[in-house]
C-alpha cells in the first residue's frame, strides 16, 4: 500500500514581501493558519543567518500558534541550535546556507561535512525533533546520511525542475532520474523520503507517484500564484496535483 503523502508549505516568501516595506504586513503566521486551513498537512520555515525574511518572532509565533507540524529549515550553526532547541519544533531540515546565495542553491555536502554535521544531528535528536538534511539526490550523499544517522532526508529538486522550466528536456530527464534512484535507495536505507525546492503543479504531480516520498515542501511558487488565484486557492490546487500523482502510484 502506497503511504499518505505530506505537504508542507513554506511561508518564508510572505515575510520576503513584509520585508521588502517594512511594517507587519502580510504575515507569515496568517498564511501559515490559511495554508493549513487550505488543506497543508505542516509549515515550513528558514531562519536564515541575516535573517532577510523569517525572523527569530516569527518562529516563535509559528510554534505558539499553528496546530500542525512546524518544520523549522536551519543551517548547523551554534546560534542556531540554541535557537531550535528553545523553539522546539516538531521538526529541523539542516540546509546549506550562503549570504551571497539568493535562495538555497544545492543540498548539503554531507559527505564531505559528516564529522561537522554529525553532532548537530544528535543534539537535536536528544532535544526530541525530527531532524533532516537536505541533500542532492545521490546514493552518496544518502549512505552519508545514514552513517550521521538523520532518520529523514529531503532530495533536492531544483536542478531537475530548473530544467523543466527552462525546456530542456533531456537534462529533466536526466535530472528526474537521479530523483527516482535516490529516493528508491534512501527507501531501502530505511530513510524517510522528502523532497522540495522548485516544485510546481506538474513537477509535484510528477514526484508525488514515486512511493517512496512522503512529504513535499514548497514555498516560493505557491506564494506567486497565490497573488493572481489566493494563497487557499493555489494550495487546494497543489493538493490536488499532488492526490492525481499518488494515485499513479497505485
Amino acid at each position: 500500500m502506497t503511504k499518505p503523502l505530506r505537504l508542507g508549505v513554506n511561508v518564508d516568501h510572505v515575510a520576503t514581501i513584509r520585508n521588502a516595506r517594512g511594517g507587519p504586513r502580510p504575515d507569515p503566521v496568517r498564511a501559515a493558519l490559511l495554508a493549513i486551513e487550505a488543506g497543508a498537512d505542516g509549515i515550513t520555515a528558514h531562519l536564515r543567518e541575516d535573517r532577510r525574511h523569517i525572523t527569530d518572532a516569527d518562529m516563535a509565533r509559528l510554534k505558539a500558534t499553528i496546530s500542525k507540524p512546524l518544520n523549522f529549515e536551519m543551517a548547523a550553526t551554534g546560534q542556531m541550535l540554541d535557537i531550535a532547541l528553545a523553539t522546539a519544533p516538531h521538526a529541523v531540515c539542516l540546509v546549506p546556507e550562503k549570504r551571497t546565495e539568493r535562495t538555497t542553491e544545492g543540498g548539503l555536502d554531507v559527505v564531505g561535512g559528516h564529522d561537522y554535521l554529525a553532532p548537530y544531528v544528535d543534539q537535536l535528536k536528544r532535544g526530541g525533533i525530527r531532524v533532516s538534511l537536505f541533500i542532492e539526490p545521490s546514493r552518496e550523499a544518502i549512505d552519508a546520511a545514514v552513517s550521521i544517522k538523520a532518520p529523514v532526508v529531503e532530495l533536492h529538486t531544483g536542478a531537475w525542475c530548473h530544467a523543466v522550466e527552462v525546456g530542456d528536456d533531456a537534462r529533466a530527464a536526466r535530472e528526474f532520474a537521479r530523483v527516482v534512484a535516490a529516493a528508491t535507495h534512501a527507501g531501502a536505507c530505511g530513510l524517510e523520503v522528502h523532497a522540495g525546492h522548485g516544485l510546481d503543479y506538474e513537477t509535484a504531480r510528477q514526484v508525488a507517484a514515486l512511493p517512496e516520498v512522503v512529504e513535499l515542501n514548497i514555498g516560493h511558487f505557491l506564494i506567486g500564484e497565490a497573488v493572481f488565484v489566493g494563497l487557499a486557492e493555489a494550495i487546494r490546487t497543489m493538493r490536488e496535483a499532488m492526490d492525481e500523482g499518488r494515485a499513479a502510484a497505485g
